[in-house]
């Protein structure tokens, strides 16, 4: 394990953390691709707002069903496999996306996308933990998520323009290209030690594999830290990863070019937000108080453009470039998480947070379409009230959580589990 002091920073690490943050980049953009062009896809396939919906949840669906068997792949067959693997399956579902032509084709590449997208957060993070010391590991995952993040910059006025350039399927033929870049380039910079590995994990039989989940869920903080896994990043994926587009057009009536010049304001301040927010966690030295903080300014902003419904524009352009900000705080939740785990559970038991983290993303784009679908659309556009709904309810569930995470016992990174 690397330490804090010597040269830990040397040209193979930062090779290897720019090899694992570029194929997290692109899973980022695969995962909220659908928000930008949504309006087009619309048109184009005659989608109804909850079959929106279920195109953009799906992925989060199969991202999510993938954590628990993808945790024990981690422990026992190391980080490196099941990124190559999952590279392949996401090579083959942008390739489906590209030229699918009805409703269920695009469904099931987006079910292939976040099968093959499940790895690139929870895989690096399980290497990182094993090969370099805790108090680099917010550090690290700060930085992961930091560079991925610029994928979902790419899924606003990039993808926009691309789109409107060469048309959104010659645009995912590209990106496909990319996924095989990137797994070529795992293949030749991800070096693992058998040393890296879990032990105790590569030895077990398949009962005593699940028998270290059920460990993990027994876990004291468990279902607080969970439960905020699942409203953290669906409050931004509600906006920037689906209904921020229709939003936008809808409510405001603007074009393609207009709404990807939008969204790039949240995308923006999350790229600095997940890097300022792990920075204060090691300043503060702790977990519970600045997750809370960032929780309940989520809820707060939420809420705000619930009230007010259609602010100015140039209101609206402060408050998406403030919002992308405040659910950043994803790497210090992370970071408490794995505070919790032994060596032999890390695998395990940061995939089960993020089922809470895809799984929450998945049920919350599902039931928005459906609230959304409460409404009939007047000329193919949904009236304000019904994003109205959208952002309050998402509001409410943020507050409930942090009523609950409130209550967990405070931790710092330096106590042990």
């Amino acid at each position: 394990m690397q330490s804090l002091q010597g040269p830990w920073l040397s040209r193979g690490v930062i090779a290897l953390v720019g090899t694992l943050a570029a194929i997290y980049l692109v899973s980022q953009f695969l995962r909220n691709s659908v928000g930008v062009i949504a309006p087009d896809l619309a048109r184009e396939m005659g989608l109804s707002a909850g079959e929106i919906g279920l195109l953009s949840s799906a992925f989060f669906f199969s991202f999510a069903a993938a954590q628990v068997p993808l945790g024990i792949a981690i422990d026992r067959y190391g980080p490196k496999r099941c990124m190559l693997i999952c590279a392949a399956i996401a090579f083959l579902g942008t390739f489906v996306f590209a030229i699918a032509t009805t409703t269920a084709g695009l469904i099931s590449a987006r079910i292939l996308m976040g099968l093959g997208s499940s790895c690139y957060l929870m895989a690096p993070l399980a290497l990182y933990a094993r090969r370099f010391a805790p108090e680099r590991f917010t550090m690290l995952a700060g930085v992961q998520m930091a560079i991925g993040t610029i994928g979902t910059l790419f899924v606003t006025a990039p993808l926009a323009f691309a789109s409107a350039t060469i048309g959104w399927r010659a645009t995912f033929f590209c990106v496909a290209g990319l996924v095989v870049l990137c797994g070529a380039l795992i293949a030749v910079a991800v070096r693992e030690d058998a040393a890296e590995h879990a032990p105790a994990a590569q030895g077990e039989t398949l009962p005593e594999n699940f028998a270290g989940i059920a460990e993990v869920v027994r876990m004291r903080g468990f279902w607080p830290l969970f439960l905020m896994n699942v409203v953290t990043y669906s409050s931004y994926a509600i906006i920037v990863g689906l209904w921020g587009g229709p939003y936008l057009a809808h409510v405001y009536g603007y074009g393609l070019t207009a709404r990807g010049d939008l969204l790039v304001l949240p995308a923006l301040s999350q790229i600095v937000g997940v890097v300022a927010w792990g920075h204060a966690q090691r300043v503060a030295g702790s977990y519970k108080p600045l997750v809370l903080t960032g929780a309940l300014a989520t809820a707060a902003a939420l809420g705000l453009l619930a009230a007010i419904g259609k602010p100015e524009p140039w209101m609206l352009a402060v408050w998406l470039a403030v919002f992308g900000f405040l659910p950043a705080f994803l790497p210090v939740l992370i970071a408490h998480g794995r505070s919790l785990l032994p060596p032999h559970l890390v695998g395990r038991g940061m995939t089960l947070f993020n089922i809470g983290s895809m799984g929450g993303t998945f049920v919350v784009q599902l039931a928005s379409g459906a609230l959304i679908d409460l409404f009939a659309p007047i000329a193919g556009a949904y009236p304000l009230d019904a994003y109205r709904m959208v952002f309050a309810a998402q509001a409410a569930a943020v507050l409930a959580v942090c009523g609950i995470y409130a209550m967990m016992r405070s931790k710092t990174p330096s106590s042990g589990p």
